[in-house]
């Protein structure tokens, strides 16, 4: 994976007194541990069986730092939510920005993009997928406006790059959602069940999913 295509990480250890970083450097440190902590917990636990106490243990932290960066453990699945969002949409846009021979390889670079991010950061991918439906109303609130926001994406970049190709054109944009739907679904499936044994090969059934509602739109 090239550098600049690669996940944001950010040093999980920091120097201690006169070589100290500044505060806004430690609090960033330290809710990237708790975050990674969550990730942890909410993938080994679920959300109901989350505790911020086991969050804490998790990240070596105490529970004072915890809640010096979430008010409780729904605060920090929504921040945890947004942020693995966040990662994959990234991903994705780099891979659109990329000159491609072809539309079906267009398309492919960006399923290909979504999954390996969602394989590099399972434990992330377990909350962003799984774990969120669980965790109350807001969080219901929340996957809903990201899930608008992936479809929002895929037709924008749909109507923008097809025309280059001569490619055809989703026929609303309930059909882009229900492209998303369904791949979040497949992709939520194998995070629960396995199946297929790694996330990665479900690109080109996702491929030839896209492909077949474009060519019906």
């Amino acid at each position: 994976m090239a550098d600049s295509d690669a996940p944001r990480t950010v040093p999980t250890v920091v120097p201690r007194g006169r070589h100290a970083p500044p505060l806004e450097v430690r609090l960033t440190v330290q809710r990237r541990r708790l975050f990674e902590a969550a990730a942890t917990v909410f993938a080994k636990r679920g959300f109901a069986d989350a505790t911020a106490e086991a969050i804490s243990r998790e990240a070596g932290m105490s529970k004072a730092t915890f809640y010096e960066h979430f008010a409780n453990k729904e605060e920090a699945i929504l921040a945890l939510f947004d942020e693995a969002a966040t990662e994959c949409m990234r991903q994705m846009a780099l891979a659109a920005d990329e000159t491609f021979d072809n539309y079906p390889e267009h398309l492919a670079a960006g399923t290909r993009a979504f999954l390996r991010t969602l394989a590099d950061w399972p434990d992330a991918a377990q909350t962003l997928l799984v774990e969120i439906i669980g965790a109350g109303p807001r969080a219901t609130e929340r996957r809903d406006a990201i899930l608008e926001a992936f479809a929002d994406a895929i037709y924008h970049d749909n109507e923008v790059t097809a025309p280059k190709y001569g490619a055809p054109r989703f026929a609303s944009r309930d059909d882009a959602f229900a492209c998303v739907g369904a791949i979040v679904e497949l992709a939520s499936r194998q995070l629960r069940t396995s199946k297929p044994a790694d996330i990665r090969e479900l690109e080109p059934v996702i491929d030839r999913l896209m492909l077949g509602i474009l060519q019906q739109g």
